[in-house]
């Protein structure tokens, strides 16, 4: 398989031991995890068979379809959630990104992304998977072509003041009454999912 070969030369020999930790980690994670719909277990399947195909599936510098790790923090009334304006996507989404080889885990990327990309200390965040969301890209993301998103969800104090990063044009809180127009529906969606996480509530079956 060439791909495959091509994929783990891109990597140095530290880099490889990193991401081969990562992908045992994710595969062991998504494995344990329940999905909460049947759509999500579908999604599950995907991912548990993208990363048997590759190697360097959690790698950026993988294939052109790879995993990553974000996390939507909301109040803690898990009434408003926490957004960046993203530079790169050009609309209002959660936080996260591409796993890096000093991440000790799939969780310990969201944990990061959410510390780099919003300045704000102390967000609790369940290590409990929220949502899977498959997607192609838009925006300038370079040889990036789809995430595999890995979502979780966190809780940090009422009145805590984030920090805008090199990765966004603003950061701000958001009723989930009122959240951007563009982008909405996924947010919502995602919230519901926290939501469920956070509070341990079983998925309404309909």
């Amino acid at each position: 398989m060439p791909e495959v070969h091509d994929e783990i030369a891109a990597l140095s020999g530290s880099d490889r031991t990193a991401y081969r930790r990562l992908h045992d980690d994710a595969t062991a994670l998504l494995s344990a995890w329940s999905a909460p719909d049947p759509a999500q277990a579908a999604l599950r399947a995907d991912y548990l068979a993208h990363l048997a195909r590759h190697p360097c599936a959690v790698a950026k510098a993988g294939p052109p379809e790879h995993l990553t790790a974000s996390v939507l923090v909301l109040d803690d009334g898990l009434e408003q959630v926490l957004l960046t304006h993203h530079r790169k996507a050009g609309v209002w989404l959660q936080f996260g990104g591409h796993l890096e080889p000093g991440d000790a885990s799939l969780y310990a990327a969201a944990v990061r992304e959410v510390a780099e990309e919003s300045g704000v200390d102390g967000v609790r965040i369940d290590p409990i998977v929220a949502q899977l969301d498959r997607h192609r890209l838009i925006g300038a993301f370079g040889r990036c072509r789809e995430h595999l998103d890995v979502r979780f969800a966190g809780v940090t104090a009422p009145g805590a003041t984030p920090r805008v990063s090199s990765e966004s044009h603003d950061v701000r809180w958001w009723p989930l009454a009122d959240l951007p127009e563009e982008t909405s529906a996924e947010v919502s969606a995602l919230a519901a999912a926290g939501r469920r996480v956070l509070t341990r509530q079983q998925p309404t079956v309909t």
